[in-house]
C-alpha cells in the first residue's frame, strides 16, 4: 500500500482546518500543516488531530506551499487547503488508489465543489473547478504569485479520481467582496510587471461579458440568488483588476 503525505499551510483557520483534517482520516498517513502566524485556535486543534505543526514565516503562496512540500516524508503528496475537505466518495476513491497502486509518472485530479454561504455552487464558472492534487513527492513544484500553478519534472500522464474536493469558500458576501479585491489587486500587478495594458474598451466591454458569460452561457442562472451575486462579483472582479492596472500605468511610483 502507498503512504501518503497531505500538506496544508494555514493562518487562522480554526473555522476550517478541524473539518479539513477529519476528512483526510484513512487516506493520510502524514499531516504537515505550516502555519505562518495564527493568532487563533488552529495550532491547537491541529495538535489534537495529531498534525505535525510547524510555523514558517509567510513567503508567498507558491513559496510556503513549496517550503510545506519539502517536509513530507512519504513517497506520495496530497495537497489540501484548510477551507477545503474529501468528500467521501473521494476518500474512497482515494483509499482504493492507495490499495491497488499509485503512478508515480501521473497527476492525480479532483473535481472541487465551492460553497458560497451554504450554497453549493454547480454553475457560474466555479463546477467543475479540477485540481491537480496528488503526485509523487518531488514530482512537482508550485510557480506563481497569483493562482499558483504546478510545474512537473517531466509531462505527468493525468487521472482524476471520482468524487469531489469540497470547498467552504465563502460564509458571507463580505468574504467574497474582500476575497475579489484581494486577487484582482494581486492579478493587476502581476499584468503590471509582465507588461501587459489595458484599453479603455476592455475596461468597459470585459466586465459585462464576463456577467454574461458566467450567468448565462454557464448556467450562473441556475444557482438562485447566489449564482447572480457570484456572477455580478466575478465582472467586479474583472472591472476592478483592469481599472487597477490602469491606474498602475499612471501612477506607478504611488501605487504598490
Amino acid at each position: 500500500m502507498e503512504s501518503i503525505t497531505a500538506v496544508i499551510i494555514t493562518k487562522n483557520e480554526e473555522r476550517n482546518i478541524g473539518r479539513c483534517l477529519e476528512s483526510l482520516q484513512g487516506v493520510a498517513d502524514e499531516v504537515v500543516v505550516v502555519d505562518s502566524g495564527s493568532t487563533d485556535q488552529t495550532e491547537a486543534i491541529c495538535r489534537e488531530h495529531g498534525a505535525r505543526f510547524v510555523h514558517h514565516d509567510w513567503e508567498g503562496y507558491s513559496a510556503q506551499k513549496n517550503y510545506a512540500n519539502s517536509l513530507a516524508t512519504h513517497p506520495w503528496l496530497l495537497s489540501i487547503d484548510a477551507d477545503e475537505a474529501l468528500s467521501p466518495t473521494l476518500r474512497e476513491s482515494l483509499q482504493k488508489a492507495k490499495s491497488g497502486g499509485l503512478d508515480r509518472g501521473a497527476v492525480y485530479s479532483f473535481n472541487r465543489l465551492t460553497n458560497y454561504c451554504g450554497h453549493w455552487i454547480r454553475h457560474c464558472g466555479w463546477y467543475p473547478d479540477c485540481k491537480e492534487r496528488l503526485w509523487a513527492t518531488g514530482f512537482a513544484h508550485w510557480e506563481g504569485e497569483v493562482h499558483e500553478e504546478l510545474r512537473y519534472q517531466s509531462e505527468p500522464r493525468r487521472a482524476t479520481l471520482e468524487g469531489e474536493l469540497l470547498h467552504y469558500s465563502y460564509y458571507s458576501a463580505t468574504e467574497l467582496v474582500s476575497r475579489q479585491q484581494h486577487y484582482a489587486a494581486l492579478a493587476a500587478e502581476k499584468a503590471y510587471r509582465q507588461g501587459r495594458r489595458c484599453s479603455m474598451a476592455a475596461l468597459v466591454l470585459k466586465p459585462g461579458w464576463t456577467f454574461v458569460r458566467n450567468y448565462l452561457l454557464r448556467g450562473g442562472f441556475r444557482d438562485g440568488a447566489a449564482g447572480y451575486t457570484i456572477c455580478r462579483m466575478s465582472a467586479y472582479y474583472t472591472f476592478l483588476k483592469y481599472t487597477l492596472l490602469r491606474e498602475r500605468y499612471s501612477s506607478p511610483k504611488r501605487v504598490q
